[in-house]
């Protein structure tokens, strides 16, 4: 029998994200919750210093919060899409390879939270992996509520029958070419606090 589809594009209650955020801190990562999408481009840029080498995720969340924008559009920072969107894929990938691997700071999301604090971000490429694991300096993920999920195996069931469709059919219409999930990882915690800070955002936000 299957099983009843979650709505997995639901605002969590201020009690939920409340509850997280305080497991969140027992995993050593800085929390912080915000209301919409501004303000967590407003805190997310105020936490970069200036000059700082920056990479990010292809995200929908960053998209939507206007933060890949801002770094696209301004020159405080050393924002490595930049330089890579020029480069060509074919005949310079050991260099975006090395561009991309340590910077200061590394942005992104996630793809599901669960209750405990578990933050599971899954890819094709898996070339945002390495950098939000350990590569990166500072790591700042930006989640909407939405992405709160009880348990691990509805993480998976989130990526698989959410965001996976919806990645798969934005790919082919842009690129003419779907995609895969290969690589999964999981932020347990962090060993030390000060390297990566969460900012939920009450509102749903990307995807």
């Amino acid at each position: 029998m299957a099983l009843t589809a979650p709505d997995f594009s639901v605002a969590a209650s201020e009690t939920e994200l409340e509850a997280l955020a305080a497991k969140l801190r027992e995993r050593n990562f800085e929390v912080l919750v915000v209301d919409d999408g501004a303000a967590a481009r407003d805190e997310v840029l105020s936490r970069i210093p200036d000059g700082a080498s920056v990479h990010s995720g292809k995200s929908k969340t960053l998209e939507d919060a206007g933060i890949f924008a801002a770094l696209m559009e301004g020159d405080s920072y050393d924002f490595i899409r930049k330089k890579t969107s020029k480069m060509d894929r074919r005949t310079q990938m050991d260099e975006i390879r090395r561009l991309g691997s340590t910077p200061d700071v590394m942005l992104g999301s996630a793809h599901a939270v669960t209750e405990a604090g578990q933050i599971v971000i899954t890819s094709a490429s898996g070339s945002q992996i390495g950098p939000i694991a350990s590569g990166a300096g500072k790591l700042i993920l930006v989640i909407g509520s939405q992405k709160i999920v009880p348990d691990l195996d509805t993480a998976f069931r989130r990526i698989k029958e959410y965001v996976f469709p919806y990645e798969d059919a934005r790919l082919r219409e842009q690129l003419g070419i779907g995609t895969r999930i290969t690589r999964t990882l999981i932020l347990e915690s962090d060993f030390m606090p000060g390297r990566t800070t969460i900012i939920l955002v009450r509102q749903p936000i990307g995807v």
